[in-house]
């Protein structure tokens, strides 16, 4: 008897899981007036699947799993044109679709991938719960917004995969794969950022326009708010805010990047750039507490972060200032290197940063050398954005925004002073 027991302990889970997969797809397709499926039927074309895939495996036989997915599929179409008959409207094929991937999630419970069977089961069912959310984004989407996906897509997808992954050239700095890597772990973020401004716009006020501006282009973010208060008196503590909130994203965007390209800096880097962020966050939460402005605000003027002009322009700056930064690294020694992140860094933080972590990565760098590369970069960055305050701001903004970057700044280096 417990032989028997154990025998069938593993087959009843089995059945037991995929029957829990169906009801819970299922639970959602109820909701819907004029579903061809329910509760029940989900449940049991989960527990169909299960049982086809045991006998497939019993008689060695894997068309049995395919007779009964075409099983399900004769039955559900055959559902589907007698509703649409009757109704002389397309119900549309979701319901069928998703019959026939809850059939195949039964087969996959009994081969063995349970787990994964259960994330795609809730993968599934948030998708069908969000349709309404999701054709929202949908419709708000652009063709430039589509065609940002798409080019992201060439980039990291048909691009990426296809460059050698080997060093070639002087020092044995370039490596095409790794270089586009960098380009498709910015645009990433950028287009993140890029994406959000289109999508969400201004509606949510400045918070969000500040972590998204400083995810796609802190400097267009600075530039352009600082560029509207010199015009619009009264945005100026609005103005100073949004400034201040992209110059914090800037460091917590780059301390994400360089945990990715070298985890053994991401201790060091991240407590340094939290001396940084804290004072920032800190002047942004004091003057949020007088803030009453509650027109609408503008939008920073960003390109798309994607296009393969971008892209090319981003690889070909990062493989110069790479390059640069060797070679005067092994000519003079870390000055020279400090030299180009702080020359490179005034229009480039991302450049110049990466340039440092991947001589790092080939071992030409030390852990402080690079440390204080990347924070020259950010500081020198920082001071960019200090002067387009000053002379496209004014002073009304620049009473507002500088002491909030200068504490920045301070923060910056006095993490450097205590961590090296």
């Amino acid at each position: 008897m417990q032989l028997i027991a154990e025998n069938l302990a593993s087959p009843l889970q089995a059945f037991v899981t995929s029957m829990a997969i169906g009801l819970f797809i299922g639970m959602e397709r109820e909701r819907i007036a004029n579903a061809t499926a329910g509760l029940r039927t989900f449940a049991l074309v989960a527990l169909l699947g299960c049982l086809f895939a045991m006998l497939a495996e019993v008689q060695q036989n894997l068309w049995l799993i395919a007779a009964g997915l075409l099983a399900i599929a004769f039955i559900a179409i055959a559902a589907n044109f007698r509703r649409t008959q009757a109704e002389e409207v397309h119900p549309g094929f979701t319901t069928e679709i998703v019959l026939l991937l809850t059939y195949g999630l039964g087969v996959a419970v009994w081969q063995g991938y349970a787990v994964l069977s259960v994330m795609l089961t809730i993968v599934t069912t948030i998708l069908l719960y969000l349709k309404a959310e999701l054709k929202q984004f949908s419709d708000r989407m652009t063709t430039k917004d589509i065609n940002s996906i798409l080019q992201f897509s060439v980039v990291s997808l048909v691009i990426l995969p296809i460059l050698p992954n080997q060093d070639f050239g002087p020092y044995g700095v370039f490596n095409p794969q790794q270089i586009w890597w960098m380009v498709v772990l910015i645009s990433g973020m950028a287009l993140t950022g890029y994406l959000a401004l289109r999508i969400i716009g201004t509606r949510y006020g400045a918070a969000v326009l500040g972590i998204f501006g400083g995810l796609a282009s802190s400097t267009a973010t600075t530039m352009m708010f600082s560029r509207h208060a010199a015009t619009h008196s009264h945005f100026v503590p609005m103005s100073a805010i949004i400034i201040l909130i992209a110059n914090v994203v800037v460091m917590v965007r780059l301390g994400l990047v360089a945990s990715i390209v070298a985890p053994s800096l991401t201790t060091t880097i991240v407590t340094i750039f939290s001396c940084g962020a804290v004072p920032g966050v800190l002047m942004i939460l004091y003057y949020w507490r007088s803030l009453s402005y509650s027109d609408a605000l503008p939008m920073p003027e960003v390109s798309n972060p994607t296009e393969l002009k971008t892209a090319i322009s981003f690889a070909l700056l990062y493989a110069g200032v790479l390059l640069v930064a060797a070679w005067l690294q092994a000519l003079v020694g870390h000055n020279g290197l400090f030299a180009v992140a702080l020359v490179s860094g005034l229009t480039d933080a991302d450049a110049s940063a990466l340039s440092s972590l991947r001589l790092f990565s080939l071992g030409r760098l030390s852990v402080d050398d690079v440390v204080i590369a990347v924070t020259l970069a950010l500081l020198a960055n920082l001071v960019f954005k200090i002067g387009l305050v000053l002379t496209i701001g004014g002073k009304v903004l620049a009473k507002q925004a500088l002491l909030g970057l200068l504490m920045i700044g301070f923060g910056l280096a006095l993490g450097l002073f205590f961590v090296s």
